[in-house]
């Protein structure tokens, strides 16, 4: 199952509330919530909120096959070699 984490601000865009509403319905939920490194508390959807998540992106404007063909190719591009003259740029190399 996968796990889809959001901030207050987000959970609120997909609950249609502000996000000290979106915070009182984490808590009431009883969500899981985390503080990241970047300083947001996140929280984890339930299966509910998961479900309307989907929804959300199943019914947006965007090509979802587009947005998939995307993600691969960025992966492809990512996941690629380091040239020799990139060999600065790996963690470790001074």
């Amino acid at each position: 199952m996968p796990q889809i984490w959001m901030t207050y601000d987000e959970l609120a865009t997909l609950s249609g509330c502000s996000a000290a509403e979106a915070r009182v319905q984490a808590l009431h939920l009883s969500l899981v919530r985390r503080k990241s490194r970047d300083g947001h508390t996140r929280v984890k959807l339930d299966f509910a909120l998961m479900a309307r998540f989907f929804e959300t992106i199943r019914k947006g404007e965007f090509g979802l096959d587009d947005a998939i063909a995307a993600l691969r190719e960025t992966h492809r591009q990512m996941s690629g070699g380091f040239s020799s003259d990139q060999d600065g740029f790996r963690r470790g190399v001074a």
